[in-house]
């Protein structure tokens, strides 16, 4: 085949993908032209990273093949993705947090002197002239570490374009930024594709596919669905083509019956690892039978303030009570005994064990509790019930409750913790940035779960950088 001006930069031909027990792509055509910002939508485990894998050589096609520029290729790892001008920024970025931006830029493209050693000085030239072609300004000397997420997520972006890459694949750019980093990020995407490059754009967010994307598709259960015009499509012709049927985007809630006090906080003040003060003072108070919400760009204090209130840490001072008891020293497991659930911000780092199956992370804060244990025995029958009766219920997508976590999409990953948090009688449940790169299906289902905690007589304390989510 002869490329042409109307040739794909990038093309996958009836791709399919199997695992065991799984089929996660079938028959998948995708194309992306020169020039364009490609949006990619479908629900948590439509397919969609899984086809992205595909492309960059990280997972070999079971059937099916990938065109470059109108050229049948075949990756056998993502360095040969790369070889053919193909990068990839992952939603999990890929970044050594004790190495400098320089070092992991240069990490696997290493460029030495004439003597053999590594040549920094040319990498620290080569991200500062990328950065000022780019808008992607980074200190080349920053621990990435110590770096925000949307800087890190310029040093990922960096990494691909210093390999020269042409096209680039963004799986959920935007999940884990403010809504002023996004606004940066989209300046930023603009300013790629005015230069030249091509975009394959994943992410959830409905609103940021119709300002965005030149052309949309979208998967479902592995399969191509349908394509969408960024122009005259609506949020809700999105939703309804991802999700295959009609969800409602407002949160159904009859009006609230708050009872007495179920969490109080009195004069708290939070220190974080740098012995500062994110959180001083802090006076609220949280009934039973509410919601009561934690707006506010991230790093405000947030994140202290949830650890502290679910024991992950100390408060430098005040006093937090559940109800009459006092739990300002208390240790998450008693506090979570005592009835607390707990949904964190950081689902790989606080919510799940990737490496546990699925069955073992639905009792991760129940197991040496009847009926999963007795004394120091576990009973693997009850804990295998619960586990299936709540993939069912909460609608996790799996080809079973043996499989490691980790190998589940991020959604599915929060739906586990969810699932496991809900089900079980509360007092307070804490939830933190709770629908975070899920899917519009998934979203609407924690919500009205969220709100059914509350209808039950539960206390939930809500925190959210999502405005809309908290009103």
């Amino acid at each position: 085949m002869t490329a042409g001006p109307a040739t794909p930069v990038l093309e996958a031909r009836k791709i399919t993908k199997t695992f065991p027990g799984v089929i996660a792509n079938q028959d998948v055509d995708f194309d992306l032209h020169e020039g364009e910002i490609h949006c990619l939508l479908g629900e948590n485990g439509a397919g969609k990273s899984t086809l992205m894998n595909v492309l960059y050589g990280l997972y070999e096609p079971t059937g099916g093949e990938i065109a470059v520029r109108g050229e049948a290729v075949r990756f056998a790892s993502s360095a040969d993705a790369i070889a053919r001008g193909i990068g990839m920024v992952h939603q999990h970025f890929q970044l050594i947090p004790t190495f400098t931006v320089a070092e992991n830029v240069a990490l696997g493209d290493e460029v030495t002197t004439k003597y053999g050693s590594l040549d920094v000085a040319a990498t620290r030239r080569r991200i500062i002239e990328i950065g000022d072609r780019y808008g992607l300004a980074v200190d080349p000397d920053a621990t990435v570490g110590e770096l925000s997420v949307g800087v890190q997520q310029r040093v990922e972006l960096i990494k691909a374009l210093e390999r020269d890459a042409e096209i680039l694949i963004l799986d959920e750019p935007t999940a884990v930024l403010t809504p002023g980093e996004v606004d940066d990020f989209f300046d930023v995407v603009r300013t790629l594709v005015d230069k030249g490059k091509s975009i394959i754009f994943i992410t959830h967010k409905l609103r940021e596919v119709l300002a965005v994307a030149d052309r949309i598709t979208v998967l479902r259960s592995g399969r191509t669905v349908g394509s969408a015009d960024p122009a005259t499509a609506t949020e809700q012709d999105l939703a309804n083509l991802m999700v295959g049927r009609d969800v409602v985007f407002t949160v159904e809630k009859p009006p609230a019956n708050p009872g007495a006090p179920a969490l109080s906080l009195r004069g708290v003040t939070v220190t974080d690892e740098r012995s500062v003060d994110t959180c001083r003072s802090i006076d609220l108070t949280v009934r039973a039978g509410e919601i009561f919400g934690i707006a506010g760009v991230e790093g405000n204090g947030q994140r202290e303030l949830v650890e502290a209130v679910t024991g992950m840490r100390t408060p430098s001072s005040g006093t937090i009570l559940l109800g009459d008891d006092d739990i300002t020293n208390a240790s998450p497991r008693t506090i979570a005994d005592l009835g607390v659930g707990h949904v964190p911000e950081d689902r790989n780092r606080h919510g799940v064990v990737g490496p546990f199956s699925i069955a073992d992370n639905m009792v991760l804060n129940q197991y040496h509790h009847a009926p999963f244990s007795r004394g120091f025995l576990r009973k693997d029958g009850p804990i295998r019930e619960q586990a299936t009766r709540l993939v069912e219920q909460f609608d996790v997508r799996t080809p079973g409750i043996d499989v490691p976590v980790a190998t589940l999409s991020g959604g599915n990953q929060q739906k586990v913790i969810v699932a496991r948090e809900m089900s079980r009688p509360l007092r307070l449940l804490v939830v933190a940035q709770p629908t975070r790169g899920l899917d519009v299906g998934s979203i609407e289902f924690i919500h009205q779960r969220i709100v059914q905690m509350r209808d039950d007589g539960a206390a939930v304390l809500l925190v959210s950088a999502e405005l809309d989510e908290i009103l």
